[in-house]
């Protein structure tokens, strides 16, 4: 029984130094829109969901065909994204800070990152949040990311209004008729002003998010 305690004793700080089980199981392309031939700038997606958290490749691709579409106006060409279907253990299916940064630094992908997870634990709560360079200093390893809970609401406006966040780095919202960026979501909220596009391309690229062709 001694030796037992022993051993058992002995193994406790390899397991604490063990890694935490997130895998990459599947990754591939997803064609979203080649008719934005005339676009100014073009941006490169990774969108990433976890086993278990509800999430499928269908509707995740039409989120992302649909900010193709959207950002269209703005000049912008979504021509394809990478898809990312990721294990992890359940603590990291909801956005919550401390675990999503350690998510994010285990993964470590391109940027703009969509997560799509199945809640969140942060307070105040939003089904979706975006995180720029202005609200990320004190958590950097989540910049330049969109976090989508399964409740989120006109799934593709809604992930372009996140999207547009990072891409403008401001967290403003407008209150313009049909505007993209009012505080809310709705089917008819789509349109982006001049302004808004300008700084979209401006601020992206100066941020290496979009690449001017």
């Amino acid at each position: 029984m001694r030796l037992l305690f022993v051993l058992l004793f002995a193994a406790l700080p390899a397991l604490a130094q063990s890694p935490v089980a997130i895998s990459v199981l599947e990754r591939r392309n997803v064609l979203l829109d080649a008719s934005q031939d005339s676009a100014s700038h073009e941006l490169r997606l990774t969108l990433v969901y976890l086993d278990g958290t509800g999430w499928t490749p269908d509707e995740i691709a039409g989120a992302a065909k649909e900010s193709a579409r959207i950002l269209g106006q703005c000049g912008l060409m979504l021509r394809s994204a990478e898809l990312v279907r990721v294990a992890a253990p359940t603590r990291f299916h909801d956005f919550q800070t401390p675990t999503s940064r350690e998510l994010a630094t285990t993964l470590q992908l391109a940027k703009p990152t969509v997560y799509f997870v199945s809640g969140t634990r942060q307070s105040p709560a939003f089904d979706a949040e975006a995180i720029g360079r202005g609200n990320s200093r004190s958590r950097p390893e989540l910049r330049d990311s969109v976090w989508v809970t399964r409740g989120t609401r006109d799934l593709g406006i809604a992930v372009t209004h996140e999207l547009a966040h990072v891409l403008m780095d401001s967290g403003a919202h407008s209150d313009e008729p049909d505007n993209l960026m009012r505080d809310e979501t709705a089917p008819g909220n789509t349109r982006l002003s001049t302004a808004q596009c300008g700084r979209l391309r401006e601020t992206g690229t100066a941020n290496s998010l979009l690449r001017p062709r």
